[in-house]
């Protein structure tokens, strides 16, 4: 068996251990770790969470990256077409990480009831639209099928259905600008299907869903012209490199951008997150380190006769620091449990219950999202342990300054 290990045992064991002068300070020194991998844990949960949740609905509504016509302003309506038949659509061959590309075409247009009106995006979508994101954020009706014949089926936000006084089911008339300003704006009939909150009041003010053939009609296109292409990537991370990729493959008269650079402010708020998780991190690791090192003097000071009856007996200054060292990784355990089991089960309760709730207009959701995953855990535990042990190492040294006669004797 390990002596120094046996040791450490018999001292966490004892009774004397449980009841000495150091066992306030020992108590804080694990509090102050489960405390530190508390806030650790939610501070990366949420952070990231807000991260992704924000991403995937910039990306719902745009895609992770867009190929539109150089001429095309930077407003949401498609005004110039381009062809659908390239050379990347549907699928890159050149290109790895690339999920799904889809066709979409936008018109700006006027949605009128008898009371009121209201203007809105109408984004057209074909039968090849990734519906994934829209599963999530539906909360009343069904999704429209684009797939077959034409049809008048629209997807609606919520914000739009309370602020027009409409509900599943009702017919809406929409009025659309002419080409030429003098004559009379054109008008379509569509069918409320499904209703949609994606807590992005920036678009669910303006966008409604539809048939991409209703735009191409009103815009007098043909069959294979449509507004834009939107591209989705499997790892939001390489957007950058595979966004440049995609621009080296596109025609010159395409142009290519992703929504990092399309939402730029958005991104920058969002990398923000980033360095403050770091700090959080970092104070509290220097925290916990701080009162483990206070705890580790005051276990060495309470146990010098007993260092320096080891010494005496011969055991080496290192022999001995291990002693206190395998003492303080016990400890260190003990936070780091009741901080995973308290703090994990405070972010499951989030996760699931969504007691906290944030303001949309302010974070773009309304609960703080919640992202676990047992990588980050892992990895955050054993770089708290490892770092907590490595910052112990420098007091244990004092060890070597005691002296065994002198420890025999001190009281």
């Amino acid at each position: 068996m390990n002596f120094e290990f046996f040791i450490a045992r018999r001292i966490i064991a004892s009774k004397d251990y449980k009841s000495s002068i150091s066992a306030p300070i020992i108590k804080i020194a694990i509090t102050a770790i489960a405390l530190g991998i508390i806030m650790m844990l939610v501070s990366i949960a949420t952070g990231v969470g807000l991260q992704k949740k924000i991403r995937e609905k910039v990306s719902a509504f745009n895609g992770d990256i867009v190929i539109t016509n150089f001429d095309t302003n930077f407003s949401n309506d498609s005004q110039n077409p381009i062809s659908k038949n390239q050379d990347f659509y549907p699928t890159f061959k050149n290109i790895e990480g690339i999920k799904h590309v889809q066709i979409t075409a936008s018109k700006g247009g006027v949605i009128r009831t008898e009371t009121d009106f209201e203007g809105v995006v109408v984004k057209g979508v074909g039968g090849d639209y990734d519906w994934e994101y829209f599963k999530d954020y539906l909360i009343e009706g069904n999704l429209p099928d684009f797939k077959g014949d034409l049809n008048e089926d629209i997807l609606i936000s919520e914000y739009l259905a309370n602020r027009l006084q409409l509900k599943l089911g009702d017919k809406v008339t929409t009025f659309f600008l002419n080409d030429e300003v003098s004559k009379t704006p054109r008008s379509r009939g569509f069918d409320i299907v499904g209703i949609y909150n994606s807590g992005f009041q920036q678009f669910d003010e303006q966008f409604i869903i539809t048939d991409i053939r209703h735009i191409q009609r009103l815009n007098k296109w043909e069959e294979d012209q449509i507004g834009a292409f939107e591209v989705f990537v499997n790892d939001f991370d390489e957007i950058i490199p595979i966004g440049n990729q995609v621009y080296s493959e596109t025609e010159s008269t395409l142009d290519t951008q992703t929504i990092r650079q399309k939402y730029a402010s958005i991104f920058e708020w969002l990398d923000l997150f980033d360095f403050n998780i770091i700090m959080i991190i970092g104070i509290m690791i220097l925290v916990a380190g701080i009162n483990m090192i206070t705890a580790l003097l005051v276990l060495i000071l309470e146990r010098t006769q007993m260092i320096g009856i080891l010494k005496a007996l011969g055991s080496s200054d290192w022999s001995v620091r291990k002693v206190f060292l395998y003492n303080a990784m016990y400890l260190i355990g003990v936070g780091l449990f009741w901080g995973n089991v308290i703090g994990i089960g405070l972010l499951l309760i989030q996760k699931y219950g969504k007691i906290f709730k944030l303001n949309p207009d302010t974070y773009y959701v309304n609960e703080a999202p919640v992202y676990l995953n047992w990588d980050y855990i892992l990895l955050l535990n054993a770089g708290t342990f490892l770092l907590c042990l490595l910052m112990l190492l420098i007091p244990s040294f004092i060890i070597s300054k005691i002296s065994p006669v002198k420890a025999i004797r001190f009281e």
